[in-house]
């Protein structure tokens, strides 16, 4: 079985238990509210307890009713789902959905213990939200973007993508940013609605993507061109799994007095981001040792 649908529907049966456990609570809760129980005297006595077991009531319902609809969605999602096609951004979504209405209650239910009526509340600061709704327009504008991307197939967590100069693999999906890991291992933080609105490589979707190495190389008599090629070729065939040395090609970008610079660029297969990694360090150990070679004048 895939590892991720394997990994989901663990979570799911540890969610399912304390589904379990909140329901036995909110049908206690039930019962001690409006039967007549030991604390029915102190419900009429206290107001300020009666709102706030009310207040408990109604947060345990609406996470109840929450936590069902997200079961049943996932349920639903692998059950229909190859193995090969389980989405982790799917889930994501989800999460996030639950976040945000679960947050919504959590808002209602404080109104509720201090025995404010939500709908009275709502009218009275009517134009107080609609300055809240304009402050807050860039946030809610990224949380859309963001859940349209959780919701897509265009980029899933995982997959590596080029963001405008920006370059790195998709770790996270937030309610606020795309989180990018970079080579070098920096986080780099990009907002919904710019990774919706700009231009953006999914190299993972073609399967490949080219590896590109820039370099500037010093010479006093001649620089033998070829040779590099070759000696760059034998370190490809090394990485024959993951390269196609057949795309491999050598470019002369600009030539000075003393000085060249060089582009060498391939294919590399996605995924494949330790073997990358070594695969990167071998060539520019390679680029550095020809240069010092040729200081030395070895290959003259």
């Amino acid at each position: 079985m895939n590892h991720l649908k394997s990994r989901i529907r663990n979570k799911e049966n540890v969610r399912k238990t304390y589904f379990a456990f909140k329901l036995i609570f909110l049908v206690i809760l039930e019962v001690f509210y409006a039967g007549n129980t030991l604390i029915s005297p102190f419900l009429v006595q206290y107001e300020i307890l009666n709102h706030v077991i009310r207040a408990l009531i109604f947060l345990l319902s609406t996470n109840l009713i929450f936590s069902l609809g997200r079961i049943i969605t996932l349920r639903i999602y692998l059950q229909q789902r190859e193995e090969t096609k389980v989405q982790p951004n799917f889930v994501v979504g989800i999460d996030r959905i639950e976040f945000l209405l679960n947050l919504l209650a959590i808002l209602i239910s404080l109104m509720l213990a201090f025995g404010i009526r939500p709908l009275e509340f709502l009218t009275s600061i009517t134009i107080v939200a609609a300055a809240i709704a304009l402050l807050t327009k860039d946030y809610i504008t990224n949380i859309v973007n963001g859940l349209i991307m959780m919701f897509s197939d265009q980029l899933e967590i995982g997959d590596k993508v080029q963001i405008g100069r920006h370059t790195g693999f998709i770790r996270d999906i937030t309610l606020i940013n795309l989180v990018l890991k970079n080579d070098a291992g920096e986080i780099i933080l990009i907002p919904n609605t710019m990774a919706l609105t700009t231009d953006v490589v999914n190299y993972s979707k073609n399967n490949t993507h080219q590896l590109i190495f820039d370099a500037e190389l010093s010479f006093k008599k001649e620089l033998h061109l070829t040779e590099l090629e070759r000696v760059l070729e034998v370190i490809l065939e090394q990485y024959a799994l993951v390269v196609q040395k057949e795309g491999a090609q050598l470019t002369l970008l600009d030539r000075k007095i003393d000085t060249v610079s060089i582009r060498y660029q391939f294919p590399i297969k996605s995924g494949e981001k330790e073997t990358e990694l070594q695969v990167k360090k071998s060539i520019n150990q390679a680029l550095i040792d020809w240069q010092y070679a040729v200081q030395k004048g070895e290959l003259l």
